[in-house]
């Protein structure tokens, strides 16, 4: 995950609209059964739809009250604490 990444995405969805993330996740999700695809290509799906999961989840917290930046802090921290078990 990128923190510069899920920032641009979080600043899209509030500039235009949170389901334009849902659907990119849902149209990437299936892009993945295409058999013919290489492993470094879904790695790069993997990786665009791990920024996009958490560009919602930061996304769902800013939308709870929190501010941006301590949104993004949490979700953060939750990454690195899930890396450290």
């Amino acid at each position: 995950m990128k923190l510069p990444v899920i920032k641009q995405l979080i600043n899209f969805a509030a500039e235009k609209d949170a389901d334009y993330l849902q659907e990119t996740i849902e149209t990437l999700e299936s892009v993945t059964e295409v058999e013919t695809l290489k492993d470094e290509e879904l790695d790069v799906i993997g990786e665009l739809l791990s920024n996009l999961y958490g560009a919602m989840e930061v996304q769902s917290e800013i939308e709870k009250g929190a501010t941006q930046k301590d949104a993004l802090n949490g979700f953060m921290k939750r990454v690195l604490g899930s890396i450290d078990k």
